[in-house]
């Protein structure tokens, strides 16, 4: 009898992870959020030994952690224009942002010396906080323009002087709505100050397998696109907003291709 009432909840969990899709959205949700602050706890000793505190090079040994999980999550994760990465020196990787299944994807392309730039908030995730901030992430009081625009400076100034490249999300929030937001202007500053290129990355819209209102996580193909670099060389701020405009149409437009795409292969979306 004992031995039935401890196998029992074994077996309920995949019973209802057939069956219910809502267990299923919260199961595997937890799962995720559980499984990265494991992996990061894992990563934590391993960046302090290797490079003996903050350093983008532990950017690698996260890279190299993580890169697994979405075969945990029942994710592919196909790439296609990876030959555009492969520049010399700095620049801004910019992407739209749906979820924070967008790590998954930013892992599986991630160049070397890359960071990115994420919202003060996310120090204070425990180890995740930790590991980012080891991992050399620069964090940004999205509240404050002000302080904002200083950290964007500064990043600038470290680009060129540690030879490092930027990924940031000029949505500036997550978005799930099957189209993307217009677009922040920090990014595009950052990168005419620097004067680096700009090298735009698209995902696919999650819709058809991942829902946060509809409570649905299913199997599914993440898709990304990278698409070629945009000079900002000569550009001063008067370009910001044409630069910031002409971005985001080729990602709008690669994002309404490769999504209609994906959306096929993995079925339609379930409303």
């Amino acid at each position: 009898m004992d031995a039935l009432w401890m196998v029992s909840p074994l077996l309920l969990v995949p019973l209802l992870l057939w069956t219910s899709s809502t267990f299923a959205f919260y199961f595997k949700k937890f799962f995720y959020v559980a499984w990265m602050m494991f992996l990061a706890l894992l990563a934590i000793p391993m960046s302090v030994v290797k490079s003996g505190g903050r350093d983008i090079e532990n950017m690698r040994i996260i890279r190299f952690l993580v890169r697994h999980v979405k075969y945990l999550l029942g994710l592919q994760i196909e790439v296609s224009g990876q030959e555009h990465l492969q520049l010399q020196g700095p620049y801004v990787i910019i992407s739209n942002h749906q979820s924070s299944l967008d790590v998954l994807g930013m892992m599986e392309i991630l160049p070397d010396r890359c960071t990115t730039i994420a919202k003060k908030e996310l120090i204070y995730a425990g180890t995740v906080g930790l590991i980012c901030w080891l991992g050399g992430i620069v964090f940004i009081n999205r509240k404050k323009t002000s302080d904002a625009k200083n950290v964007m400076c500064d990043a600038a100034k470290t680009m060129l002087e540690d030879q490092i490249r930027l990924w940031v999300f000029p949505e500036g929030t997550r978005n799930q709505q099957g189209d993307l937001l217009p677009f922040k202007k920090g990014a595009f500053h950052l990168a005419v100050q620097a004067q680096v290129p700009i090298i735009p990355v698209v995902f696919s819209s999650y819709n058809s397998f991942y829902h946060r209102k509809e409570k649905q996580f299913n199997s599914g193909t993440i898709r990304l696109k990278i698409l070629p670099k945009i000079e900002t060389k000569g550009m001063s701020s008067d370009d910001v907003s044409s630069l910031a405009d002409k971005s985001y149409q080729v990602m709008r437009s690669a994002f309404l291709e490769i999504s209609d795409s994906v959306t096929q292969s993995n079925g339609p979306t379930r409303h």
